[in-house]
């Protein structure tokens, strides 16, 4: 009776609801390492999605080429699909990044040009990228982040996320990533108190090295947080792409993180 009612609710949603399906991957150095069986592989896990948000795309040569090429995939599928990749990350050169959007076309459209976080990219290594979208007349904005490692202290950089809504008050702000730290931490509370909420709890999402009593993941890094009153959340999960292979060697050619997912409506 319970799952017939959880059905029921979801078939409710996607009539009365307007959807979006927005993916987050850590595709750990995405570059020019990457195969074209590969990218194949990556094309088929994300398809099925609206957004996808990209951590780690290489600064340097081969970063680009490798997101234009999954976004050329991607349209080979029969969807419509457009990018927008950022400019590297301002830390220091050896640890520069790229974040990256690609979004189906059909389904939404991008409002402004995308930008990286200007007032705290002093403080935060990898400073957000924001691209903000529209679906169905309603807008918000993704803000992309990689944390830098647990082993510095991310909650260094997180902490100044709290002001983020106040530098961006008309937004409807969804931040997106590699977090490095879990959502249970204390420095996640000061978006909690404004009505932030994560779409994962207790959600293990990066690699081991080798699994172990079939346990295969690792460390509670990437989510997704949301404001409840102005985001309804439908679902949510994870994309245990590690399965399709015979070990975690193999999978972390891939990344070393797994995919998380979001569906929502806009209130």
């Amino acid at each position: 009776m319970k799952n017939l009612l959880s059905i029921l609710f979801l078939l409710f949603c996607s009539v009365f609801y307007s959807q979006t399906k927005l993916l987050s991957w850590n595709l750990q150095n995405l570059g020019r390492s990457k195969s074209n069986a590969e990218i194949a592989f990556m094309v088929e896990t994300v398809r099925h999605f609206d957004i996808i948000a990209i951590q780690e795309v290489v600064a340097g040569y081969g970063g680009t080429q490798a997101v234009a090429k999954l976004a050329d995939e991607l349209n080979r599928k029969g969807d419509k699909w457009d990018y927008v990749i950022s400019k590297p990350t301002s830390g220091s050169p050896y640890k520069q990044e790229r974040y990256a959007y690609i979004w189906k076309t059909q389904k939404l459209k991008k409002i402004g040009p995308a930008w990286l976080e200007k007032k705290f990219h002093m403080e935060i290594e990898r400073e957000p990228y924001y691209c903000t979208f529209q679906y169905d007349n309603k807008q918000f904005t993704v803000v992309n982040f990689h944390a830098i490692p647990k082993s510095k202290q991310p909650e260094r950089e997180i902490k100044y996320f709290k002001y983020l809504p106040y530098e961006y008050p008309t937004l409807n702000l969804i931040f997106a990533g590699d977090f490095n730290c879990p959502q249970s931490h204390t420095v996640f509370n000061p978006l909690k108190k404004m009505g932030y909420q994560s779409v994962l709890a207790g959600q293990k999402t990066s690699l081991k090295q080798k699994c172990k009593n079939n346990r295969c993941l690792a460390s509670e890094y990437d989510n997704m947080y949301y404001k409840t009153t102005k985001i309804r959340s439908l679902n949510s999960g994870i994309i245990s792409f590690y399965k399709n292979f015979n070990s975690l060697k193999e999978a972390r050619k891939i990344s070393d993180h797994i995919p998380i997912w979001f569906e929502f409506s806009l209130n």
